[in-house]
């Protein structure tokens, strides 16, 4: 069985896709450094990871979980340059054992966005 997570403290989804499904695992669609109180895009690279995790805590929060239940995260970055920056900010808001992580650089981003963040986590 799965069910649909929301969150009216995260940014809503773009298109049609759900901001998180609990099947189990949950698992949260990628979150962009979007503002959810003023629908603005954070400035800077730190600035964008950090929203985009706390959107993705809210998800979770919905989901009765927090970020310490992620056991795995994706990270698309257009710019890989941005990268040491990126995971400065990052581990700051996880600790050890960090969840398992994909990094790759992408073409373009939703909004302009310079990063967005995907998780996946279990009770």
């Amino acid at each position: 069985m799965k069910r649909e997570v929301n969150s009216k403290e995260a940014p809503p989804p773009a298109g049609p896709y759900s901001q998180a499904i609990d099947a189990g695992a949950v698992y949260c669609a990628g979150q962009i450094g979007t503002d959810p109180a003023t629908g603005n895009l954070e400035v800077g690279i730190a600035a964008q990871t950090g929203r985009a995790i706390a959107n993705l805590g809210e998800v979770l929060k919905a989901a009765g979980l927090g970020l310490q239940h992620v056991v795995r995260t994706s990270v698309f970055l257009t710019d890989l340059a941005e990268y040491q920056e990126m995971n400065a900010e990052y581990s700051k808001h996880f600790s050890a054992p960090y969840p398992a992580r994909t990094t790759v650089q992408a073409a373009a981003l939703p909004r302009g966005a310079r990063v967005e963040i995907d998780a996946m986590a279990v009770r």
